[in-house]
């Protein structure tokens, strides 16, 4: 019988999760470009070779400003970013605006089966940054397929979704709602992550 590691040896490399202790941060995300964000993040960013689910109560809640700063750097090493299926045509100014290199920018306008086909092979195709995509009908099934696209991908993926799917089962390892506070405006609040406990604040992005 092989070696078992110890339990002791678990916790101290931080591969388990104690519950009611806090966390440290393993700092082995991709920093989001909002330090208060990346605060809040188990691991210090979006999740690597992971989807990220962000779940939306209307499009254009601000959405792409959360997600601009670490795509702008990634399109500035060089990985291209590939947008798929999203609900208006990018404008271009704005997302070079934002430091997007746009020559690195790919738009692929499809819809149902296609989009979901599409979005799954630019995840796994190891070619990719990152992959966002406007799925409004995805099942657990697609999601799962998704994931393990992103993870054989190496590849950073973000699936935006309407709010009501928010008290759906996700594999997703990062789900975060943006929600409307009455003093605050849209406020964007954690609703799973792993690696540690959900964080009890909100992001509270900066205003304009």
């Amino acid at each position: 019988m092989g070696e078992v590691a110890s339990l002791q040896t678990l916790l101290a490399t931080q591969t388990v999760w104690r519950a009611g202790r806090p966390t440290a941060h393993c700092e082995s995300g991709e920093p989001t470009g909002h330090d208060a964000l990346d605060a809040l993040l188990p691991q210090g960013g979006w999740p690597r070779q992971s989807i990220t689910e962000l779940l939306l109560p209307a499009d254009g809640v601000g959405e792409l400003s959360l997600l601009l700063p670490a795509l702008s750097r990634l399109s500035h090493a060089g990985r291209p970013i590939v947008v798929v299926a999203p609900p208006y045509l990018p404008y271009a100014p704005a997302w070079q605006a934002a430091g997007v290199a746009l020559q690195h920018l790919y738009v692929l306008r499809v819809a149902g089966r296609q989009a979901a086909w599409a979005f799954e092979q630019c995840l796994r195709s190891g070619a990719c940054g990152a992959v966002l995509g406007w799925l409004l009908q995805a099942d657990t099934t697609l999601l799962r397929r998704l994931q393990l696209a992103a993870d054989t991908g190496r590849c950073l993926g973000f699936v935006l979704r309407p709010s009501q799917h928010a008290s759906h089962a996700s594999p997703a390892p990062l789900r975060i709602e943006a929600v409307a506070e009455p003093d605050e405006g849209i406020v964007w609040r954690v609703r799973k992550c792993r690696g540690g406990p959900l964080p009890n604040a909100a992001f509270v992005p900066a205003q304009a």
